[in-house]
């Protein structure tokens, strides 16, 4: 046998299932998953986005505001994992159809490929900040290749050590965010952060910051019933992400916010999400700790990159672990070298509050009202059953997504509200879905709830 041969087996017996998982994480324990997942530079740098665009009290307000919001859709849809043991893209197959999930599914890996080169880029930055330093030697695209690529071989052989040692990363990063407070604080008054003027030439408005920061939660979402599924109890599961979640994105954003605000007083020239630009007056130590939480995040994005792709599908014969994570990984490695993507962030992230926003707004209006809080074995199965709908797509969930997507963008781009773009698209979808399910829902008779695990293991023992 060769060593590749002998390679993708050990992986395919180490690699994880999409299918149903019996939880056993505490509260606590979910809250540092959280605390740890979200407490990244990515997360730092969009802060960053905001002053002195608007003013710095108005932005720590919003960031509270937007946050909390963003929160409740993440905690509702990583309830539904914990209630049923399945990730969020295997939960699409309930209102979108076994075939119709790979829709979001698609989209899902765009966006988290695109994530990847984001990350991938910010560790080149500051890969290249330390070495520059060093040495005089700078090449920033190099640099964010060589990170991609260390990704890359963490994601198929040390994915499982890297989420063990995520946490302790956060621990540091916190030490540091404390440590720009102090810097910051003690340097300039709270009053003169306040005081900076705001400068609307630079796009963004109070209502921009507030989607942004929607979107952010949105992305992240996307990844809530395959952490919370996990979780012992439902009330594990709500509590232990939404608090986890809470305090890592208010931190990190206003930390951001801060470390520009204070660049800005120092007369320095404010380029937002430049990790140089926050890194250059406190020193070599938070590029460090950037590069490390990057590869750290980094090495998760593209291992759930690679088990979304294989496990797309349910049932039947799945893709192997190794070739796709070789493909998938050799393509997020050249889409490292397109910095362009950096000058295009806030787009990037309000494409994802459109495209995904109303996805979860189907999901939550499907699962809890449209089918009684109950999803059955059915969801396991390659075709036929509840979920095949109408060759395995539910047009209706279809075309309720594109219209709540569609709208995202109007009220972006066109028709500004009051309370930004997410909100109204979310709150239309859900509405819309429910006008259009709700009649039907007689037809299909209630069963009592059931965790997928205890259903698969009866159907096991009756067999």
């Amino acid at each position: 046998m060769s060593l590749y041969s002998r390679l993708s087996d050990y992986l395919e017996e180490h690699s994880d299932d999409a299918g149903p998982v019996r939880g056993s994480f505490s509260l606590p324990r979910i809250g540092m998953i959280w605390l740890a997942a979200n407490l990244v530079v990515t997360t730092l740098l969009t802060g960053t986005l905001f002053v002195p665009g608007v003013e710095y009290g108005l932005v720590v307000v919003l960031i509270v505001l937007g946050t909390v919001i963003g929160a409740a859709a993440l905690v509702t849809i990583g309830n539904i994992g914990t209630r049923t043991g399945l990730p969020t893209m295997a939960l699409t197959r309930g209102p979108f159809g076994t075939r119709g999930s790979l829709l979001p599914v698609a989209a899902n890996v765009i966006i988290l490929m695109g994530w990847s080169w984001v990350q991938a880029m910010l560790a080149g930055i500051a890969l290249d900040f330390l070495v520059q330093s060093l040495t005089g030697f700078s090449n920033p695209v190099l640099f964010a290749l060589v990170c991609q690529t260390l990704v890359v071989i963490l994601a198929i052989f040390g994915h499982t050590g890297i989420a063990k040692v995520e946490p302790w990363l956060a621990v540091l990063i916190l030490a540091i965010v404390a440590y720009i407070f102090v810097i910051a604080f003690t340097t300039f008054s709270p009053a003169e952060f306040a005081a900076i003027p705001a400068d609307p030439s630079l796009g963004y408005t109070p209502i921009l910051v507030l989607d942004v920061v929607i979107a952010t939660a949105i992305s992240w979402t996307v990844l809530s019933a395959d952490f919370n599924r996990f979780a012992a109890t439902s009330r594990a599961g709500v509590i232990g992400s939404g608090v986890g979640y809470t305090l890592s994105t208010v931190i990190s954003m206003i930390v951001g916010a801060t470390a520009i605000g204070f660049v800005v007083l120092s007369g320095g020239e404010a380029i937002p999400f430049d990790p140089v630009t926050i890194v250059t007056p406190f020193g070599a130590p938070l590029a460090l700790v950037i590069f490390l939480s990057v590869m750290a995040t980094n090495t998760m994005v593209v291992y759930g990159m690679v088990t979304t792709v294989v496990n797309a599908v349910p049932g039947g014969k799945k893709l192997r672990f190794l070739p796709t994570a070789l493909v998938v990984g050799v393509i997020s490695i050249i889409g490292a070298s397109w910095f362009g993507l950096l000058e295009q962030f806030t787009t990037f992230l309000v494409t994802i509050g459109a495209l995904f926003a109303p996805v979860f707004a189907i999901m939550i209006a499907d699962y809890y009202i449209v089918k009684r809080g109950t999803y059955t074995k059915d969801i396991l199965r390659q075709r036929d059953g509840r979920y095949w709908y109408s060759g395995g797509v539910n047009w209706v969930a279809v075309i309720v997504w594109v219209i709540g997507a569609v709208t995202a963008y109007a009220f972006t781009y066109l028709l500004p509200t009051p309370i930004g773009a997410t909100i109204p698209a979310f709150v239309l979808t859900f509405v819309l879905y429910l006008a259009v399910s709700l009649p039907s829902r007689s037809k299909t008779p209630a069963e009592r709830s059931v965790h997928l695990t205890e259903a698969t293991a009866r159907d096991g023992a009756r067999a």
